[in-house]
């Protein structure tokens, strides 16, 4: 199948190696592919080999995918208050960075973290903190941080637009972090994107305290939990609360018509629910003469 030349995709499995995403994603068409990169539920990886950087490289330009960035481990807290897990995510997430470089990735896009307890103010120090130690060792690299929108639940940092803001305007090295919008979390933080005012106002604020073009990636899900429950729950579009409208604003916004976009959705059963939930996204945008 010949890839679709836009900026929709989806998240990619790398089971059997990194290339394998790649190629999984041109078999769908997509135009922007999302991947982790390593096991993202250990914390030791073996270093990339020359081999795989090549046949990744070499898969990249056989598939003709635009958009590829990574998504980092979820066991990386950057807010963590305890010194030691706190250093060990520090260097878990510079370790994703140099790959994703090595890789000619993008970005890397991670939740900001927990603060577990110690504070708003208190986490988002330790957040950045880790960012700017992380990006000063890999000083000089391309690739940039992607920090993503949470949905609010407990102590989870980076729920609001202003959190986000917080963070990039405290960094010593803002020019490497951009922000990734995902969907469901903008809803379960409070933000009624399903409304066309709704959405105008959530766009106007992100403008305001982040900035259009900090904006470097979208993940595309539809949400299961109500507005303002802060609960992370992801639903194949257009099934869940969130209704299609939100999705034909975004995919018609010529402001963000090039930041590549990729589902999260569930993958039950795959690849049908990708291939049907990625035909959803295509109708939707083509129906307003695009």
């Amino acid at each position: 199948m010949t890839p679709l030349r836009d900026e929709i995709g989806a998240h990619m499995s790398i089971a059997g190696g990194l290339h394998l995403a790649l190629e999984r994603g041109r078999e769908l068409g997509c135009g922007a592919v999302q991947i982790f990169l390593k096991n993202q539920r250990q914390w030791a990886a073996k270093p990339l080999t020359p081999d795989e950087t090549r046949t990744f490289t070499e898969a990249r330009r056989a598939t003709a995918i635009r958009h590829v960035f990574a998504h980092s481990s979820y066991l990386i807290n950057l807010g963590n208050p305890d010194p030691s897990l706190w250093a060990q995510a520090v260097t878990a997430f510079t370790d994703e960075l140099e790959r994703a470089e090595a890789l000619g990735l993008s970005c890397v896009v991670i939740h900001p973290g927990s603060h577990m307890g110690a504070g708003l103010e208190a986490g988002l120090g330790r957040v950045t903190a880790a960012l700017d130690e992380s990006l000063a060792r890999t000083a000089g690299y391309r690739v940039k941080v992607a920090l993503e929108n949470t949905a609010g639940a407990g102590n989870t940092i980076g729920r609001t637009f202003g959190q986000l803001a917080t963070l990039i305007e405290r960094a010593a090295r803002p020019e490497r972090l951009g922000v990734c919008l995902d969907t469901c979390h903008l809803f379960a933080a409070g933000y009624n994107i399903r409304t066309a005012a709704g959405y105008r106002r959530a766009m106007a604020e992100c403008e305001a305290t982040i900035g259009r073009r900090r904006v470097v990636a979208f993940h595309l899900n539809d949400a299961k939990a109500p507005l303002g429950s802060g609960l992370d729950r992801h639903e194949n579009i257009g099934r869940g609360l969130l209704g299609l409208a939100p999705f034909r604003l975004l995919l018609n916004d010529h402001r963000f018509a090039a930041v590549p976009k990729v589902l999260e959705t569930p993958k039950e059963p795959a690849p049908a629910s990708d291939l049907r939930n990625l035909a959803v996204l295509r109708r939707l945008r083509r129906r307003l003469g695009r």
